[in-house]
């Protein structure tokens, strides 16, 4: 088996142990906070070199675009209504709250169960990438 090699010095990287691998997998569902970049960027950048870090990292991607992207949406028309009719745009900006608070909430409780080494499935995932 090739191991994958370093985009930048061209040297083979090294498959991650299962602790690291287990730590990058935690790492992924806990960038679930911050929308689907963390997400994205170890599953590109660390997923090559470790099996259960690619999958987690693909889990919390698939669960994370959707809400960021509605998030995203939602705040901006806040900003947009809040220039308007400022309880509208009050009201968006309460939805995209409520919506990253869930995100906080379900990427917490995947990470716990990832960190134990316990692969985790989201309930409501929609799996665009596999």
């Amino acid at each position: 088996m090739s191991h994958p090699v370093n985009r930048i010095s061209g040297a083979p990287q090294q498959p991650l142990t299962p602790s690291e691998d287990r730590q990058w997998a935690f790492i992924a569902h806990c960038g679930g906070i911050l929308g689907c970049v963390p997400s994205l960027l170890i599953y590109k950048l660390i997923g090559p070199r470790g099996r259960f870090t690619a999958q987690e990292s693909l889990e919390a991607l698939n669960f994370t675009l959707p809400p960021t992207i509605l998030a995203i949406f939602l705040n901006v028309l806040a900003l947009i209504f809040s220039f308007f009719i400022p309880a509208v745009g009050s009201m968006f900006a309460m939805v995209a709250l409520f919506v990253w608070i869930l995100l906080t909430v379900f990427s917490v409780i995947a990470a716990i169960r990832v960190n134990r080494g316990q692969p985790y499935r989201y309930a409501w995932n929609l799996r665009y990438f596999k």
